[in-house]
C-alpha cells in the first residue's frame, strides 16, 4: 500500500498541472489574447507569492487546485495589463536616463565654475 502513495501524489500533480494549462487555454480562447504563455505548478509552503510571471511562463505556487486557479487567472490578467503599459515603463524609463545624464552634466559645470571661484 505504501507504494501507492508516491503513484497518487504524482498523479494529483499532474491532473493540477494539466487542469492549470487547461484554464490557460480557456483564458487564451476566451479574451482572444493569443500570446504563447505556458504554466507550470511549482507548490511552495512558504510563498509570499500566489505566482508570478517570468519571461513566457506562468509560475503558479499555491498549494489548492481553486486557489492556484485563481491565481493563474490573476497572473494572465496581470500580464495582460503589463504588456499594454509597458511601453509608458519604457519611455519613462528612458526619459529618467536623459534626465539623469543632463543634471550630472550641469552638476559637473557647477563644480568646475565653484572651482574657478577658487582659485
Amino acid at each position: 500500500m505504501a507504494r501507492n502513495r508516491p503513484h497518487t501524489a504524482s498523479r494529483n500533480i499532474i491532473d493540477v498541472q494539466k487542469a492549470l494549462e487547461e484554464e490557460l487555454e480557456k483564458l487564451k480562447n476566451r479574451s482572444g489574447y493569443r500570446v504563447d504563455l505556458k504554466v507550470l505548478w511549482i507548490p511552495k509552503a512558504e510563498s509570499r507569492l500566489s505566482g508570478e510571471v517570468k519571461e513566457d511562463i506562468i509560475y503558479i505556487y499555491e498549494h489548492e487546485v481553486d486557489r492556484a486557479l485563481e491565481a493563474l487567472r490573476h497572473e494572465f490578467v496581470d500580464f495582460m495589463v503589463s504588456r499594454v503599459i509597458e511601453p509608458y515603463r519604457e519611455v519613462a524609463n528612458k526619459l529618467m536616463e536623459l534626465l539623469n545624464t543632463m543634471l550630472y552634466r550641469r552638476k559637473e559645470e557647477v563644480v568646475e565654475a565653484i572651482l574657478k571661484l577658487l582659485e
